[in-house]
C-alpha cells in the first residue's frame, strides 16, 4: 500500500516528524556537532519521543509506547540534572555562567 500523506492521520505525521527529529538527533550527537550532555540533546530526544509516542495513538502498539514512555522520562531526569548542575555551577561563581557546562 502506497503512502498517500493526504489520508495519514495527524497524529502519524506528528510521530514520523519525531522519528525524522530522533534520527537527526542522533547523528548531530554521532558527528560531534552536539554533545550528549547537552540540553539541546536532551529538548530533542524528549520532543523526539513524545511526537512518536502521539504518533502511536493513530496506531497503537505497547512495546513501542513503552520505549517512549521510558526515553521521556530519562530526558525529564537528565533535563531536571542539567538545570541543578548549571544553579550550583552558577552560585559557587557568584552568578556568572558556568565554564564547562554545554548547554
Amino acid at each position: 500500500m502506497p503512502f498517500d500523506i493526504t489520508t495519514t492521520a495527524p497524529a502519524e505525521l506528528i510521530g514520523i516528524g519525531g522519528f525524522c527529529l530522533y534520527v537527526t538527533t542522533y547523528t548531530l550527537q554521532n558527528l560531534r556537532v552536539i554533545s550528549g550532555h547537552s540540553l539541546r540533546y536532551m529538548c530533542m530526544n524528549l520532543t523526539a519521543s513524545s511526537s512518536v509516542l502521539i504518533g502511536l495513538t493513530s496506531s497503537f502498539n505497547l512495546a513501542a509506547a513503552m520505549i517512549q514512555i521510558f526515553w521521556i522520562t530519562i530526558s525529564l531526569i537528565g533535563i531536571a540534572l542539567h538545570v541543578r548542575r548549571c544553579r550550583k555551577s552558577r552560585s559557587e561563581t557568584g552568578g556568572s555562567p558556568a565554564h564547562g557546562v554545554n548547554a
